[in-house]
């Protein structure tokens, strides 16, 4: 009598469960016919035979658990050095001759063809390598099975999918990262009332006068910080970083001392930044040295936002589509007109109370008529 033991179906699983015996007791099976479907934690088996001969005795029915290492099948006749031992260690890479694994997700019965995944333990491994996902390629082998070629094809299309940042959209990955281990952000969100701003008022020229108000109420967000040092450098000049959306990413040009400047100054070097980004025509000088920055995400979708801090700033505004909503006006309901406001600080220099005292004055100077 040959015993058929229950191999380690992958990574050390201790016990697989019988799903369905594709024999019985007394039949005649071939080397690598299929004779069970086992389901593991990780997915569903089809195991083949590792000899040719009469089946002696099942060891298990359906939904039992079977141990690995114990008995699952025997066979009539004497083990011998020349047949071939089972082998496995890790699911989809149990190999009898030239056997093809039938392999499906945990839950799905091995018996609903279409939805496994038939290929060799070599065109497995070259999935894995090729970073391929088996359920993804189209077979072309014998009986519906994966074949290597298929595997490389779909890598190949896998591949043309793939976009490579460049430029700026790269510089911005590679900045985002940085940013992220170093800075503690935290965001303060509120509403303002802008129902007296006139329609023909320059949104953004009326913004930056607000911001110039906090940052005298607030001095410490219009600031550097150096984390070495642990200290925080203030800024009497208010340096805006503006951020302007384009097709290959953001650029933040910079508005230099905003407070002493005339709005029609500042009207026309916004305009100017407008076209050099559509341009990506950018002089270094331009992107450099802001204090304190500001995102009009709004102007296409977004109510509140949690907007990035780039080093050494440590607080950027964000502000979000303006809307229409219902609130009470010397104690009766009236439609107004809203602006949200969102304030990121960096919370290793910065409070909450004085970010909150930031933003307050923000929302003051907004509603002040």
């Amino acid at each position: 009598m040959r015993i058929f033991y229950l191999p380690d179906l992958g990574e050390g699983l201790p016990d697989a469960e019988i799903i369905e015996w594709y024999i019985n007791e007394g039949d005649i099976v071939e080397i690598d016919q299929i004779l069970v479907s086992l389901e593991t934690a990780k997915a569903t088996i089809d195991i083949p035979s590792p000899y040719s001969g009469s089946i002696l005795k099942l060891y298990g029915k359906p939904h039992d658990i079977i141990q690995t290492g114990e008995p699952l099948i025997s066979f009539d006749g004497e083990e011998t050095h020349t047949q071939t031992k089972d082998t496995g260690t890790v699911v989809g890479e149990i190999q009898q001759g030239n056997t093809i694994i039938q392999e499906s997700p945990t839950g799905i019965h091995s018996q609903t063809l279409r939805d496994n995944i038939k290929a060799l333990p070599a065109v497995r491994a070259l999935a894995k390598k090729l970073n391929v996902d088996l359920k993804n390629v189209i077979p072309s082998g014998p009986n519906g099975s994966i074949t290597g070629e298929d595997v490389k094809n779909a890598s190949h299309k896998d591949e043309s999918s793939l976009i490579i940042l460049q430029g700026v959209r790269r510089a911005m990955a590679i900045s985002m990262q940085k940013i992220y281990s170093g800075v503690v952000h935290a965001t303060i969100m509120d509403d303002a009332d802008i129902n007296h701003w006139k329609e023909h008022d320059d949104f953004t020229l009326h913004l930056i006068k607000v911001i110039i108000k906090a940052c005298q109420a607030e001095p410490n967000l219009n600031a550097h910080y150096d984390h070495d040092s642990l200290s925080l450098k203030l800024f009497k000049e208010i340096n805006l970083g503006l951020a302007i959306d384009t097709k290959e990413g953001l650029f933040v040009p910079v508005l230099k001392d905003i407070a002493n400047r005339s709005p029609e100054e500042l009207r026309n070097q916004i305009n100017i930044f407008k076209q050099k980004a559509l341009n990506q025509s950018f002089k270094q000088e331009e992107l450099q040295e802001s204090t304190i920055a500001l995102s009009n995400y709004g102007t296409m979708a977004g109510r509140y936002a949690t907007p990035v801090i780039t080093p050494p700033k440590v607080a950027i505004i964000g502000i979000g589509s303006a809307r229409k909503a219902v609130v009470p006006v010397d104690d009766v309901p009236a439609v107004h007109k809203i602006l949200p406001i969102s304030l990121t600080f960096d919370h290793r220099p910065l409070t909450g109370g004085e970010s909150a005292r930031f933003l307050l004055a923000l929302k003051n100077e907004i509603e002040k008529k």
